[in-house]
């Protein structure tokens, strides 16, 4: 995964960063989009349930889900395409409803990139310059400065079937870019990319929006490609917001198991609150034969069931096991591993049942000659007090 840092850690240097665009923040910030108590009903179904949402001027914004779950009928009602079953939605202070698509303050680049086969990329840039009339020498520029933005200035005179599939997507951009609207919707953008040629292009959908200015809204299923670009994500299922937040606030403090689960990958563990303080939380989780200490402190009462989840790269694994399991600390059998080059992940089977184990991660920070930890190892799992998050639902 490219990590809980999101966008806002990869546009600074590598090191301690101190957010400064944090608009959501201040209660006097004026959104800029605004979902007010949206629905938006086909039939029977409901794709969007009475759904509200705040996003500011300057954001790039990721909506996140599975198929099915609302997101791509939410852009389509923000770009004038569907209207709200109930409810308003605003741009800029203005309700959209009522507005078309060419009236709002809002171009969508499409998934299929929808370029005209016939044109030339500078034509396909200039379409809509042309469509509003504006002048020669304006359009020129205009063109110009997009080939620019998006490094295509010696490809202006091919044809798109003369365009690898990332020149393409470039060019579809430009065109979304060129009549400068105060919005962009991206639907699924690289979704037809090969991952090397996505992440590189996440990357440039960074810089051009921080070039710009613009506020970006992505939508898309690919929870790496959110955590990457975004300043904060909505992870969405069945027309709802689950949970909205910077991608670091959804990746260390899931509200859920549903998000928890959905992020990345997480070990879930369920318990039973024994004791809680101001210093934390203790639980019994039988299913792995340990006691789990938590510095978290919640609102569930002694007796409560919940679940911890922990990220497995919290997770410490070490070649023997411990004879009289502790706190936080549990004995187990090396069951599967995945070497994925960068980190070794390894599934460990601990307790009684047979079906439970726990992940944990390993970074290869030194070149791989001789596995340290194999199949069917005994081992030591660990971890610290902060090392999860305690979820109630």
């Amino acid at each position: 995964m490219a990590g809980p840092g999101g966008g806002y850690l990869a546009k600074k240097a590598i090191g301690p960063v101190r957010r400064t665009f944090t608009p959501w923040e201040d209660s006097t910030a004026t959104p800029f989009i605004e979902f007010q108590n949206v629905t938006k009903r086909f039939g029977d179904f409901t794709a969007v349930d009475n759904l509200s949402l705040k996003i500011y001027e300057r954001e790039f914004f990721a909506l996140l889900g599975g198929s099915g779950c609302g997101k791509t009928t939410m852009m389509r009602m923000l770009a004038g395409f569907e209207t709200p079953t109930e409810g308003s939605i605003l741009i800029d202070g203005q309700d959209m409803h009522g507005v078309p698509p060419y009236k709002r303050p809002a171009n969508m680049m499409f998934q299929s990139y929808a370029l005209f086969p016939h044109m030339s990329v500078e034509a396909n840039i200039a379409f809509g310059l042309k469509q509003d009339r504006m002048s020669k020498a304006d359009i020129a520029a205009r063109v110009t400065e997009m080939l620019r933005l998006t490094k295509l200035e010696a490809f202006g005179k091919r044809k798109p079937h003369q365009l690898s599939g990332g020149q393409r997507q470039r060019v579809a951009l430009a065109r979304a870019l060129a009549k400068k609207p105060k919005v962009l919707l991206l639907d699924e953008p690289l979704g037809a990319l090969d991952r090397k040629l996505r992440e590189e292009t996440q990357f440039e959908l960074m810089n051009i929006q921080e070039e710009l200015k613009t506020t970006f809204l992505i939508v898309t299923h690919d929870q790496e490609e959110a955590m990457t670009v975004a300043d904060r994500i909505a992870v969405m299922d069945a027309g709802k917001i689950m949970q909205c937040a910077t991608p670091s606030e959804i990746y260390e403090t899931p509200n859920s198991k549903f998000v928890a689960d959905f992020i990345g990958d997480i070990n879930l563990i369920e318990a039973r609150v024994v004791s809680k303080s101001e210093d934390g939380t203790i639980m019994d989780a039988p299913r792995i034969g340990c006691r789990i200490d938590s510095s978290q402190t919640t609102t569930v009462s002694v007796g409560d069931t919940v679940w911890y989840a922990m990220r497995p790269e919290k997770v410490r694994i070490e070649l023997g096991e411990t004879e009289t399991p502790e706190i936080n600390q549990v004995g187990a059998e090396v069951w599967d591993i995945a070497y994925l080059g960068d980190v070794s992940i390894f599934h460990s089977r601990v307790g009684e049942a047979e079906e439970t184990s726990l992940r944990s991660t390993i970074a290869n920070v030194t070149r791989l000659v001789e596995r340290p930890l194999t199949w069917e190892d005994r081992v030591t799992l660990s971890w610290g007090r902060d090392a999860g998050v305690i979820l109630s639902k």
